[in-house]
Order: structure tokens, then C-alpha cells, then sequence
């Protein structure tokens, strides 16, 4: 099951067609990430754990999606919820995942883009705007539907 949510209004944290909530903090690999430098691109923030069977599922669509949107810049975001490092490094290892993945031990992350549960994906425009998210696996089609209102 998933929800697509396109405007209205989520809480005082992240809404639909706000700036995006800053992002920094420090990647599975030890390197430090700011939000802030992927401006000028469409990103898909993309909340997930090794132990989410429909995270792991995304994985290869996100892959083929990095692919064929490349012309666009576009960028991906993961931020690890509610798993240990050691396995999402195993994990993003086995994948060949490129984007980087911040690790996010406080959850403050989660609480700033009110994450409850995983999968969940935000999709930010060009110029930092949230333009719409999506709790649960993305499949192609809400993909590419999605990806439209941040490719402009």
C-alpha cells in the first residue's frame, strides 16, 4: 500500500511546496552531506533500512531511474532509519548504490520530514521545494509522476 500526497499541509516541519528541511549530517562512508550543494538539481530524498523488505525493493528502480534521468541531475538522497550502519553499508555495497546514504542516529532528520514508517520518498524541485512525497515502495509509474513535478 502506499500514499501520494501532492499539496496540503503536513505540521509545522516539512510541507508540500516549502523549502526542504535542512539535510547535514555524515554518509554510510564517513562523509560529510549538506542538502544545500544538490541546489539547481531535482532530488528524491528516500527515508529507508536494509530490514524494510519494500526499501530493499526500491533499490533497483532507483538505480535504472539515476540512469535514465541523468541528462536531468537528477540526485538521490537515502537517509537510514531504523537499522544499524553495518548492514546498510552491506547492503548499498551489494546494490552498487552511488547516492550517498546519511546516517541519521538521533532521528532528528526523521522528525524534520515527519517520517513514520519506511519506505517514505520526498521529492524536492530545483529550487529546493518540496513538491511531493510518497509513504511506501514507489512503483515506475508513480515514479515518473512524481519526478515530473520536480524536473521543470
Amino acid at each position: 500500500m502506499w500514499w501520494y500526497v501532492h499539496g496540503g499541509d503536513l505540521g509545522p516541519k516539512a510541507r508540500v511546496d516549502d523549502p526542504a528541511p535542512p539535510l547535514i549530517g555524515t554518509t554510510l562512508d564517513g562523509q560529510a552531506f549538506d542538502l544545500a550543494s544538490l541546489r539547481g538539481r531535482p532530488v528524491i530524498v528516500n527515508f529507508w533500512g536494509p530490514s524494510c523488505i519494500p526499501c530493499r525493493d526500491e533499490f533497483p528502480l532507483f538505480l535504472s531511474k539515476l540512469q535514465q534521468h541523468a541528462a536531468t541531475g537528477l540526485a538521490i538522497v537515502g537517509v537510514l532509519m531504523d537499522d544499524p550502519v553495518d548492514p546498510a553499508r552491506g547492503f548499498v555495497a551489494d546494490y552498487h548504490a552511488t547516492w550517498p546514504t546519511v546516517i541519521d542516529p538521533a532521528g532528528t532528520i526523521k522528525a524534520e520530514y515527519r517520517i513514520v514508517a519506511r519506505p517514505h520518498s520526498w521529492f524536492i524541485d530545483r529550487q529546493g521545494i518540496l513538491r511531493s512525497q510518497q509513504i511506501g515502495a514507489l512503483t515506475d509509474a508513480d515514479f515518473e509522476r512524481q519526478f515530473a513535478l520536480i524536473d521543470r
